[in-house]
């Protein structure tokens, strides 16, 4: 758990050893519980990658918060991550407060501890573990990976006994046809600016699978207006390939196979209203 752009995601990957859930230099960008699988000797580790904790103002805000307190309930053990360069902000405390209410402790992770002095991330560390919810502290570089070690280490040893929950070369629980909206969403983040692309959602409308291996994914770039389907086209439609054009090379190297990869944009005013989109993302519509 953390706030918006803490680096969970990013650490994820790093743990998981491969890309489960996209990543971006803006906030909010996971919208959905997503399960990571990792192994390490006889041990089978599932994290779950939750969205960011702040303060929700729309019905998918809300939706989201609930997805990531309920991902910690599911959860042997909660990492709470702070972005160590920001510090102690208000999403913060909320999360700090929720752990307080629900009686958990979780091990804290100080990410992008290569962008702050020592002395202050010690003061950091401290004023975190005198809140009461913390049980042990790690210091990361999520991003070069510094750190990240020994966190799996403790996690691994400190594991419930029990059978493994699912075969050891699965790195994830997504359907491959989300995961390939998830990658071409996270193009459009990266790719747009504003208001943007926090009123996009993608769909995969269509898979078929060929003999010679490869795939063709048909999607749609839905948007809430037509001024952000005009930003999301760009001139002559070249933003969308450019957006098209990245997301079929991510897919390529994720799924090991030439992808041929189709987009459309629409103008869908309404679709943080409909239920059954929600519902497909394992998101609670009444949050």
């Amino acid at each position: 758990m953390g706030a918006p752009n803490a680096g969970k995601s990013t650490l994820i990957n790093r743990l998981v050893g491969a890309k489960v859930s996209i990543v971006t230099h803006k906030v909010q960008t996971t919208r959905i519980r997503i399960m990571g699988i990792a192994m390490r000797g006889n041990a089978q580790l599932v994290f779950i990658d939750t969205p960011g904790i702040f303060e929700p103002r729309r019905r998918l805000d809300r939706a989201m918060v609930d997805a990531a307190w309920r991902g910690a309930a599911d959860g042997d053990r909660i990492m709470m991550m702070v972005d160590a360069k920001r510090g102690i902000d208000d999403d913060t405390r909320r999360i700090v407060k929720g752990l307080r209410r629900t009686k958990r402790a979780a091990i804290l992770v100080l990410n992008k501890i290569d962008l702050v002095r020592r002395e202050a991330l010690l003061a950091l560390a401290a004023e975190l573990n005198e809140t009461g919810v913390i049980e042990e502290i790690f210091m990361v570089s999520a991003l070069k990976g510094d750190g990240v070690d020994d966190v799996m280490a403790k996690l691994a040893d400190s594991l419930p006994k029990g059978p493994w929950m699912f075969p050891e070369d699965q790195v994830s629980d997504l359907p491959l046809r989300l995961m390939a909206a998830e990658v071409t969403r996270e193009q459009v983040f990266l790719l747009t600016h504003q208001e943007v692309p926090y009123s996009v959602t993608v769909e995969t409308e269509a898979w078929e699978e060929f003999k010679d291996g490869s795939v063709k994914i048909d999607q749609t770039i839905y948007v809430q207006r037509d001024s952000q389907k005009a930003i999301v086209l760009g001139r002559k439609g070249a933003r969308v390939k450019e957006i098209g054009a990245a997301a079929r090379a991510e897919l390529g190297e994720m799924f090991e196979r030439k992808v041929h990869l189709f987009i459309h944009v629409k103008v869908r005013d309404k679709w943080m209203d409909d239920r059954s989109r929600y519902s497909a993302w394992g998101l609670d519509f009444n949050a």
